[in-house]
């Protein structure tokens, strides 16, 4: 009698489990713009820019280059992750990589940027820009890069 108990426990826990089941992750879904936030950490300057993917930015001596944005559906769990490479220009010319890699909106210190003067954090992934920016005003320039070289001649760092 208590063998067929125990075997009846046994066949109780797994009938509990779904067959087949599985884990799903959230399905993320790639998005044309980026909502960026720097600060230089000398003035206490803050901005907030917005880049499409595939664009460069400058802010200072630093190069913003936006590779992908992705966004989880509304009904998940609010998260924006964008791959961002960053480079400096020192003033020697030579391009240092300072950070390659996904930061996330809701856990910006999991892949932070790691600099001494600036930081830059991913805010948010938009279906397209919120309101028209005059990139002179804003202190960027928002370029389109080809073969890893901006239009203002600095190449961005080798791997």
């Amino acid at each position: 009698m208590k063998k067929r108990s125990n075997l009846l426990v046994i066949l109780l826990f797994l009938l509990s489990f779904p067959v087949g089941a599985s884990f799903s992750f959230a399905e993320m879904t790639d998005l044309p713009v980026v909502k960026l936030q720097s600060l230089d950490k000398v003035t206490a300057r803050t901005m907030t820019f917005e880049a499409a993917v595939g664009s460069t930015l400058k802010f200072g001596p630093l190069y913003i280059k936006i590779q992908a944005c992705r966004k989880t559906p509304s009904i998940e769990k609010p998260e924006s992750a964008a791959f961002v490479q960053i480079w400096e220009v020192t003033a020697k010319d030579k391009p240092q990589w300072i950070f390659s890699g996904w930061m996330f909106a809701s856990s910006p210190a999991l892949s932070s940027m790691d600099h001494p003067i600036y930081d830059v954090w991913v805010l948010d992934c938009l279906e397209s820009r919120t309101a028209p920016q005059d990139d002179k005003e804003a202190g960027t320039e928002q370029e389109k890069t080809e073969n890893k070289k901006t239009s203002s001649g600095k190449e961005s760092p080798e791997n």
